[in-house]
């Protein structure tokens, strides 16, 4: 009687945790459903990627007359476990979490059989409690990837090699065959994606060397002229070997064609070769997550859509972004439309305040490459606020280090020395009685993602007061003029001046001219030099940006298969595209070109996957688990056990040498593997989370 009651007891206990961690769940997801929803979609679609592979191997099996004993949708602890045995539908429900009071039985607590008498099957199906992919146990195969010794002739092991081969090979198939489904189904409902125009070119980048120009589509590239859209542009770059010319047939914004030549170059910012080719921008303004900040700085609101800049009609992006650069003023006015909650257009007008660059391209070489006025570089300003750094925006860098009224090489250079230790700046800075005071502080660099790269978020340069950092030698002979760092310009042709706008007006006005301009140092300490004003872009290199960010949305252009065949055909050429370019990304990891920080792990990608559930449209994650799905067909047939190529190779020196290798040394082979993954896995998972939550 006390035994039966013990039993009782010892069930009511877990019957009721179970109900309580239910209930618990439940509450959560009805509290949290959009939040919940976008997580099953994450979780379905990225577990059902890695299930796609182990049903290839699963098949596999079957065909090839192996025992599968599991079958497991997502990883343990087990949820749910069905097995059809002579008694009926043996059904397991937490076996690992709720045990019975026999150690070695797998049965668990809550285990029962329902239904008829039927013929006894080999393998139990499972749900895992993590959903993120699944697996395939096999007789003779443990998840280290060593073949245990059996007589059952239904044994992986005991299988001829050409059938092991099948079935380790067929997982990375399903794979690459899932991912053109994928493509497929995307293709289908239609797609909206980068077309290959070119949006901007990189100053001195082989593009910019060719001659391409913003609104410029390439209609070919390396003998592909179907389908294609941004992304062709920077995997034909990456593919391509050193100095090797890939050939491209472009039409300009006229409809006229023309062929060029081009060799992809690698950038300090860029992880991988490319051509200096900038992705297309619309014109209208991105969502932005402080849209009411962003409201009162610019008057302007996501969704609207630019129309004209200081009265001048822009069809595009390139055109406002050209006409803004020369601009070289304070301050543009723009009009846009807006299209309120009746959708009626409604017209609205906006000042946009500027500011200049202080640099023009991505890779700067020499001071020769920084933004200046005839030689002449402002002073550096900071272009963001930055409570950890200890920055302001607006600060005019004064000092860094020993450095005086450092330009923005030389800055980049001091950051890049004092990277691991405390920086001390002097700056102006604006109080907020509108005085101005001069201040130091002490700050660290922070590295951006690049590790050739220390950011100190300062970009822009200091056009409200004529005082001069440096004067530099330009290009087409522009002989730096002989100023002093830190005089003051005072007046230009004799008009005088307050600001560098000011100068950049006088000497826009006397363009073939020769002109003094004078300069006072100290009270002490006067003098002027005189300027033979040449027309050119090398002569005046600084360009005007927005003073306040803004962000507009990618230019995209509807992909859709004109029907199933076109899009297998789509779907095929997109899947071979992102397995050359993973394919392209490892062996740039391994040549050291590619840092490991770039890569991303299952937190990353998930994270990634959560942002497109829960701020596109439904096909885009779509698109995406193709990608993912590509990916994985690449990785997993790395030559590493226990991963599929690493299996294949074992398979392979079994062949040659005439007997497996002993279980002894598939072991340590195996967790050698697992080590080195594990600690992969650590490594880009420590990286996802500094991106994710800290970058």
């Amino acid at each position: 009687m006390s035994e039966t009651k013990s039993s009782l007891n010892n069930r009511i206990f877990p019957i009721a945790t179970l109900v309580v961690d239910v209930a618990v769940v439940i509450y959560f997801i009805v509290r949290n459903m959009g939040v919940f929803g976008n997580v099953l979609l994450v979780a379905i679609g990225f577990g059902a990627v890695i299930l796609i592979h182990e049903f290839g191997h699963f098949i596999a099996a079957k065909l090839s007359g192996i025992k599968v004993e599991a079958f497991s949708i997502g990883f343990p602890p087990t949820v749910l476990g069905i097995l059809r045995t002579d008694a009926g539908y043996r059904i397991r429900i937490l076996p690992d979490i709720f045990k019975t009071d026999n150690p070695e039985s797998s049965e668990g607590l809550f285990t029962f059989t329902i239904g008829k008498k039927t013929t006894a099957g080999e393998t139990e199906y499972r749900i895992g409690l993590i959903p993120f992919g699944g697996f395939v146990k096999m007789l003779g195969q443990e998840d280290t990837g060593t073949a245990k010794t059996t007589d059952d002739p239904r044994s992986f092991a005991n299988k001829p090699i050409a059938s092991r081969a099948f079935v380790i090979a067929m997982g990375v198939f399903f794979n690459a065959v899932s991912a053109i489904a994928i493509f497929m189904i995307a293709f289908l409902v239609g797609i909206k994606l980068l077309p290959p125009i070119v949006g901007g070119v990189i100053p001195d980048s082989p593009a910019a060397i060719a001659g391409l120009k913003p609104g410029d589509e390439i209609i070919q590239i390396w003998g592909e002229k179907t389908h294609l859209d941004f992304s062709n542009i920077g995997i034909a770059a990456a593919l391509s070997d050193a100095n090797q010319a890939i050939p491209m047939k472009v039409k300009h914004p006229d409809g006229s064609v023309e062929n060029f030549a081009i060799a992809a170059k690698k950038f300090p910012s860029k992880r991988l070769k490319i051509f200096g080719i900038l992705q297309p921008i619309s014109l209208t303004v991105a969502r932005i997550a402080d849209h009411n900040d962003f409201f009162d700085k610019t008057g302007l609101k996501p969704g609207d859509t630019i129309e004209t800049v200081n009265g001048k009609e822009v069809k595009n992006y390139w055109e406002m972004d050209d006409i803004v650069k020369n601009s070289l003023i304070r301050t543009v006015t723009v009009t846009a439309h807006r299209s309120d909650k009746s959708d009626k257009d409604q017209p609205v007008e906006s000042i946009l305040a500027l500011t200049l660059r202080a640099v023009n391209n991505y890779g700067m070489a020499t001071e020769s490459d920084l933004s200046h006025i005839y030689s002449i570089v402002p002073r550096l300003r900071a272009d963001v606020d930055d409570v950890k750094l200890g920055l302001q925006k607006g600060d005019i860098i004064l000092a860094a280090a020993d450095v005086e009224n450092p330009t923005y090489n030389e800055m980049r250079d001091i950051a890049e020395k004092y990277a691991k230790k405390e920086l001390l700046l002097r700056v102006l800075r604006t109080n907020a009685n509108g005085a101005e005071e001069t201040i130091s502080i002490k700050l660290a660099s922070n590295r951006s993602h690049n590790p050739e790269r220390v950011m100190l978020g300062i970009g822009t340069l200091d056009a409200e007061h004529p005082v001069v950092a440096k004067t530099i030698p330009g290009k087409d002979g522009l002989a730096a003029l002989e100023i002093p760092s830190g005089a003051t310009i005072t007046t230009v042709d004799g008009v005088k001046v307050s600001n560098f706008y000011d100068i950049i007006s006088q000497i826009r006005k006397n363009t073939g001219q020769n002109i003094t301009i004078d300069y006072r140092l100290s009270d002490q300490v006067a003098g002027n030099v005189t300027v033979n004003v040449v027309a050119g872009e090398n002569f005046l290199t600084a360009k005007s940006t927005f003073a306040d960010f803004i962000g507009f949305e990618d230019l995209k252009r509807l992909y859709k298969a004109t029907g199933p065949i076109d899009a297998v055909v789509t779907g095929y050429k997109k899947t071979i595209m992102f397995i050359a370019q993973t394919f392209a990304t490892l062996k740039s990891l391994i040549l050291g070109a590619v840092s490991p920080k770039e890569l991303m792990g299952p937190l990353g990608i998930v994270t990634v996957s959560y942002r497109i559930v829960a701020e596109q449209p439904f096909v885009y994650y779509v698109y995406f688990l193709g990608l993912i799905s590509a990916c994985i067909a690449v990785f997993n047939f790395l030559p590493l056990p226990p991963l599929d190529g690493g299996l294949i190779v074992l398979l392979l020196i079994e062949k040659i040498k005439g007997s497996a290798l002993s279980e002894r040394i598939q072991g340590i082979i195996a967790y050698a593997g697992w080590a080195l993954i594990g600690t992969l896995f650590l490594y880009v998972t420590f990286n996802d989370v500094i991106r994710s939550f800290f970058g």
